[in-house]
């Protein structure tokens, strides 16, 4: 993994904070800079975390920690999507399918809090921050461990 552009969360959170910042302009005006730019703002948070933290992922601890407060900013962001599907019943679909994609991702994201990512095309453990190469013979403990 060269980049954090690399990371599956990232992409995701991307995506849908642009898609969501698009949607979150229909709103009416008195809501434009209201719940819109909550949403708007908790939205561009998870991305931002994931980056930050990525920055800091030789700590795994910092890492971590980035990843807990974009998992924090993802629930925020289902939080203002359900106040904002009960307040706009003509968008409530729209906002419907936004909370499935974010509770998607918030879910992706608390699976990379828990667990390391090994790479066994490479045969290396990664750990945010940590790195080192296995032998044939640890590869074997490894996987005999996981399986």
């Amino acid at each position: 993994m060269k980049s954090y552009r690399d990371l599956e969360i990232y992409k995701i959170s991307f995506d849908l904070g642009v898609k969501v910042h698009k949607a979150s302009l229909k709103l009416p005006k008195y809501e434009l800079f209201e719940e819109g730019s909550q949403l708007r703002r908790s939205s561009k948070g998870i991305t931002a975390n994931i980056v930050e933290g990525y920055g800091r992922r030789r700590y795994k601890a910092e890492f971590v920690k980035f990843l807990i407060y974009a998992h924090s900013s993802c629930d925020e962001t289902v939080l203002h999507l359900n106040f904002l599907k009960e307040i706009h019943e003509d968008m409530a679909s729209e906002f419907q399918a936004f909370t499935k994609l974010y509770e998607e991702l918030g879910r992706k994201i608390y699976k990379l809090e828990q667990k390391p990512v090994t790479c066994f095309k490479c045969c290396k453990f990664h750990v945010p921050g940590f790195m080192f190469k296995l032998s044939n013979r640890n590869l074997q403990r490894v996987l005999l461990l996981i399986l």
